[in-house]
């Protein structure tokens, strides 16, 4: 079979480009080696930047968000046990973030594919991508024991950090770049109704926290823990315990437990790859670089992502500007080393180290520094909400 662009990955970023091209009428084709109920099982991210918005609108998939998701014009920030509201609307001239979940980005993603008419195929096996460096590239799968083959124009690996794509490219042509922190996140979602509307950043002595949400009536929450923790060891009131310890006193007395949805551990860890690109194989999202959740970076710079190749290849077949092919990764690697550094930032002032030493106190005084005046509170406003995507010219 043939197509323009073959999708590896149907995640938010892998749908989302295919929805996008599609309604340029360029025709492309998703792969994805799990079931979509799989996909829509997996919890993650919810905060979602004013230019994602704006890409979904652009898409024709942001009904559903706009009607249902909740726009956030602060954030809390509580440094043991005081609050510092940062006005993401006033610091930034009018910009703010939507509160929407992941999964329900993929549902309306998903319902959009199936109405485009444009091929899916999930549960693919042995997926492969070749000649990469030539112009006529191709990708191979099993699919019910039937092997296939898709001749295409390009590639886009949006199949996550341990997807094929990345792993498909020569040894020596990547330059790799990671930090791992010595913790990760506890998480625990419940149908309980979040402990305050605008989303509370916590440090504290035992460590950090987040208060997030996913509806009115849906909350997820986290706490820092060290990288060697096992989530077996924490039942639900050890949890809820040890999030009222680390909460404002206000906030702690307004918790309202529950039963665990999902409970999780996630590690930390920043990570880059350069280029995102080899030959007509462009690298997208967690393929390329994965951030801290810390500052609400990793499914927006998959976005960011998203909207350059789309840009690119648009032009590409409509005004036949081969030459931003080579760009991809300049391009997008401006963004994604910003949104990396600012996780790093966030994740640094904000996270317990577990040590008493002179960067512990560097730390604090960073924040609070920044925390001091609406001039410094600016720069971080104009990153949470999000830089402006680059225009491809």
């Amino acid at each position: 079979m043939k197509t323009q662009v073959a999708i590896i990955g149907s995640g938010p970023s892998g749908l989302l480009l295919g929805q996008l091209l599609s309604r340029q009428g360029i025709d492309n084709i998703i792969l994805d080696r799990v079931s979509p109920e799989y996909i829509l099982g997996r919890i993650r991210a919810g905060v979602i930047e004013q230019g994602f918005v704006e890409l979904m609108k652009e898409a024709g998939v942001a009904e559903r968000m706009l009607r249902e998701g909740e726009i956030h014009h602060e954030v809390e920030i509580a440094v043991h046990g005081a609050y510092h509201t940062i006005n993401l609307t006033e610091l930034t001239g009018g910009k703010s973030v939507t509160v929407y979940g992941q999964t329900e980005i993929t549902h309306d993603l998903m319902d959009a594919r199936e109405e485009s008419g444009q091929l899916s195929y999930y549960e693919a096996e042995n997926v492969v991508p070749h000649d990469m460096k030539s112009d006529k590239p191709y990708v191979t799968f099993e699919k019910d024991g039937e092997e296939h083959r898709i001749d295409c124009d390009y590639i886009a690996g949006c199949d996550g950090f341990h997807g094929v794509c990345r792993q498909s490219i020569p040894a020596g042509v990547l330059t790799e770049y990671e930090r791992v922190y010595p913790f990760g996140w506890l998480g625990l979602l419940s149908d309980t109704p979040p402990v305050n509307f605008e989303l509370i950043y916590v440090k504290s002595d035992e460590g950090f926290a987040l208060c997030s949400k996913r509806s009115a009536s849906r909350s997820r929450y986290y706490i820092q823990v060290p990288l060697d923790e096992k989530v077996e060891n924490w039942s639900d009131d050890r949890f809820w315990e040890e999030l009222k310890h680390r909460l404002p006193e206000d906030a702690a007395q307004r918790l309202v437990t529950g039963p665990s949805l999902e409970k999780s551990i996630a590690p930390l860890r920043s990570f880059v790859v350069e280029p995102m690109q080899h030959g007509r194989l462009f690298l997208l999202g967690d393929a390329a670089h994965i951030v801290p959740p810390t500052g609400a970076k990793g499914l927006n710079l998959a976005a960011s992502d998203v909207n350059t190749l789309y840009r690119i290849l648009t032009k590409v077949y409509k005004e036949g500007r081969t030459d931003l092919l080579a760009r991809y990764s300049e391009i997008t690697l401006r963004r994604v080393w910003h949104g990396v550094r600012f996780s790093w930032w966030m994740t640094n002032m904000l996270h317990h180290f577990y040590s008493d030493s002179i960067e512990d106190k560097i730390r604090d005084s960073e924040l609070n520094f920044f925390l001091a005046s609406d001039h410094r509170r600016r720069i971080l406003a104009e990153q949470y909400v999000g830089l402006p995507y680059e225009d491809i010219a």
